[in-house]
């Protein structure tokens, strides 16, 4: 089992052996993880089913037509190729 960098685990998880949580990914309290969790990711439930996409920051992100997509919370930009997200634009420097 592999827990990536940033991953949260939820209160009672359960992660089957051999299973990946990705980068930044959040996995609710009390969930089953049967499969791998893509980076970003949200999963909830038993067995573990996604949710939604978070940001570094931990809020919700929503993808345009063009699978793009800024948070929000902290202006972080994030591109969606299939279902792989990837961070394109880190927290802007404050001035």
């Amino acid at each position: 089992t592999l827990v990536k960098k940033s991953a949260s685990l939820g209160a009672n998880s359960t992660i089957v052996c051999g299973s990946t949580v990705g980068q930044y990914a959040f996995v609710g309290a009390g969930a089953v993880v049967t499969k791998d969790v893509p980076d970003f990711a949200l999963v909830v439930g038993n067995p573990a089913r996604f949710l939604s996409w978070v940001c570094k920051c931990g809020h919700k992100i929503e993808f345009d037509k063009a699978k793009k997509s800024v948070c929000g919370n902290c202006g972080r930009g994030f591109q969606k190729s299939g279902e792989t997200v990837t961070c394109v634009k880190d927290k802007p420097e404050a001035k």
